[in-house]
């Protein structure tokens, strides 16, 4: 599968892409100094949280869904890959997507339209000028080195997903704009969907020609379509650790030929491992 319209040539805008392939360049200004240890609700139940959520949910249909449409450019293929699996939309599913645009996950959920649906996110993103609205419709902080945070969000993650919650991870680690390779991915995906036995359904960005309009007023140099694959299922017959490697080999694929690259082309192995190679890119 090719990706659609005239092929896109990354070098058409100058990205400072790092070392890392998880690493972030984006620069958060504001720092609102939120603490993110084991009494953080990361999963917040609460009655006021849950009734801003909704009239978030609200905006993000009225407003934020066009916008998107308009930003982005965004088209959605693969629909007919969740409507044959009823059961996701009501079961749940952890999906996962490269992560290539600052709205990526809201055209996630704009092609799910699951009202619930979450999103682990870089936790100074969460402390920036954006934190409250990101919260709102979905996001949650990752903590970072702090294991009793980490157990505390991890268990609040898989009561989500167990409770039939939908989880969307940009396992790539990091937001690179407009980079067309599928970077190593994060275990975090395989983790969360061996532990609550949920599927992983792959998503991929690809890049088309960007309408004049786009370019005029958003100097954009690609539109987008989000294309969803089919569900990959958790083998049950395997040891949790050895699952997860399968499951994460085969989502990783599966990502790779939905943006039309072959797997193999990729030459790394699918499992992040803080390699600072990136000349291949």
């Amino acid at each position: 599968m090719q990706p659609q319209g005239e092929p896109f040539d990354p070098k058409t805008k100058d990205y400072p892409f790092p070392l890392y392939t998880d690493q972030h360049y984006l620069i958060v200004k504001k720092n609102d100094g939120t603490v993110f240890d084991e009494h953080y609700p990361y999963v917040d139940t609460s009655k006021k949280m849950r009734f801003k959520m909704w009239l978030a949910r609200i905006l993000l249909f009225i407003l934020v869904f066009p916008l998107e449409r308009l930003v982005m450019g965004l088209k959605v293929e693969g629909k007919e890959n969740l409507k044959k699996h009823p059961e996701l939309l009501k079961g749940g599913a952890v999906s996962i997507s490269n992560h290539v645009h600052k709205w990526d996950y809201v055209g996630a959920r704009l092609a799910v339209k699951r009202k619930d649906m979450m999103i682990p996110v870089w936790a100074p993103n969460i402390r920036g000028e954006n934190g409250k609205m990101i919260r709102l419709v979905g996001g949650f902080p990752l903590p970072e080195n702090d294991p009793g945070a980490t157990a505390t969000c991890f268990r609040q993650v898989i009561d989500y997903l167990n409770h039939g919650g939908w989880l969307h991870i940009c396992a790539e680690g990091s937001m690179w704009e407009y980079y067309q390779p599928i970077r190593p991915f994060k275990r975090g995906a395989a983790f969360f969907a061996v532990k609550c036995d949920k599927p992983v359904v792959p998503m991929a960005y690809v890049y088309r020609k960007a309408s004049w309009i786009r370019k005029l007023l958003f100097k954009a140099p690609a539109d987008f379509t989000l294309r969803i694959g089919e569900p990959i299922y958790p083998d049950k017959t395997l040891k949790s650790t050895e699952a997860q490697t399968k499951l994460l080999t085969e989502a990783h694929a599966a990502v790779c030929r939905l943006a039309g690259i072959a797997p193999e082309k990729n030459l790394y192995p699918p499992i992040f491992d803080h390699t600072t190679r990136v000349d291949y890119y």
